[in-house]
């Protein structure tokens, strides 16, 4: 996300040739090992694209995450053998904007059925504070894709919005559209239509799992609502920006400590309007997460006197995740949320 994580296009196209090299010299890879048989070889870029892949995909794929559990994503910095394992996979399912590392690697590897999540669903610019009653999704603008990929056609007869965004810079489109459960929905039917296409033998599973998975974000979504639609407060503070979707489909107002870059640090200035917002929107509690440190929440907490709380923005689980899948968390996700805004 911070324009000095970006890894230059020469380097990685480098690491390309190494990886390639490394492959050539094995009989396996991270993505394809002897196990796998005939399943499609799925490379996912980190938890929301893996997860997706994993339930639509069931039995007749074989998915490897570019990110391990416990590592921040927006970090994450690839091997010449990943790199070159992306360039062996049948389909490649990632997310523009969150990995930059990832995404230039994506772009030189060749492989036919590759899919952006954000060419799926629209994208939105959030900033460190996002209301849900500052702008609603109808009316929402449909952006030309910069590039399209093969295998990605279906899944825009639907959706033709692309990129047109600076996903990974200030003042850019906000990429964490995964914590919108109807968002994240979109993307799961965008992703079954293009493994559909990419794998038609099993064309029927992946329609089944699709409506599945839809159906339960579906009623993930409907808990959501309701669960939050009378609370004392409706604003919550957190360290790490990436609600802003979820705070504007629940009519939510998320008042961020620095920007939707986790790492980022807060100016004196913002605490100090933080301080003043906490008092007069009766916010009780500074949400952390999981994959980040909890040092600011915890100074500003001391500070205004509230308290803390993990509100996980799902970009991987661990041992320390409230939930062993997506679903899992995002309930826990909610109940942070109820207490903390006070559901009636």
């Amino acid at each position: 996300m911070n324009v000095r994580r970006l890894i230059p296009t020469t380097a990685v196209a480098g690491a390309v040739v190494l990886g390639l090299t490394a492959l050539s010299a094995c009989s396996t890879s991270d993505a394809a090992d002897g196990g796998n048989g005939d399943k499609l070889k799925v490379t996912a870029s980190f938890y929301p694209m893996q997860f997706l892949a994993e339930r639509i995909g069931g039995e007749h794929v074989a998915v490897t995450s570019l990110t391990k559990p416990g590592v921040e994503p927006h970090d994450l910095e690839l091997t010449p053998r990943q790199i070159g394992s992306i360039s062996e996979s049948d389909y490649v399912l990632y997310l523009k904007g969150i990995q930059p590392a990832v995404d230039d690697a994506i772009l030189q590897s060749g492989v036919k059925n590759t899919v952006d999540a954000a060419t799926l669903t629209t994208l939105e610019n959030h900033g460190a504070e996002v209301s849900g009653h500052d702008h609603g999704h109808e009316g929402e603008e449909e952006h030309a894709d910069e590039h399209g990929h093969e295998g990605e056609e279906e899944a825009h007869e639907e959706h033709s919005e692309g990129d047109g965004h600076n996903h990974g810079e200030e003042g850019g489109a906000d990429p964490h559209i995964w914590l919108d459960p109807v968002k994240y929905a979109e993307v799961a039917k965008g992703v079954g239509k293009s493994l559909e296409k990419a794998d038609p033998d099993h064309a029927a599973d992946y329609k089944k799992n699709t409506e599945a998975l839809v159906s339960e974000l579906n009623k993930l979504s409907t808990a959501f609502e309701t669960g939050l639609k009378n609370t004392a407060t409706k604003t919550f503070i957190t360290t790490h920006s990436a609600f802003g979707y979820l705070a504007e489909r629940y009519g939510l107002t998320q008042q961020g400590i620095a920007g939707i870059d986790p790492e980022a640090e807060p100016t004196p200035a913002r605490i100090q309007e933080l301080h003043t917002v906490a008092e007069k929107e009766k916010a009780t509690t500074v949400f952390f997460e999981t994959l980040a440190s909890d040092r600011t929440a915890k100074t500003l907490a001391k500070d205004t006197g509230l308290k803390t709380d993990v509100l996980d923005p799902l970009e991987g689980i661990t041992k320390k995740s409230q939930g062993a899948d997506y679903i899992e968390v995002m309930e826990s996700n909610l109940a942070a949320l109820q207490k903390a805004l006070g559901a009636k």
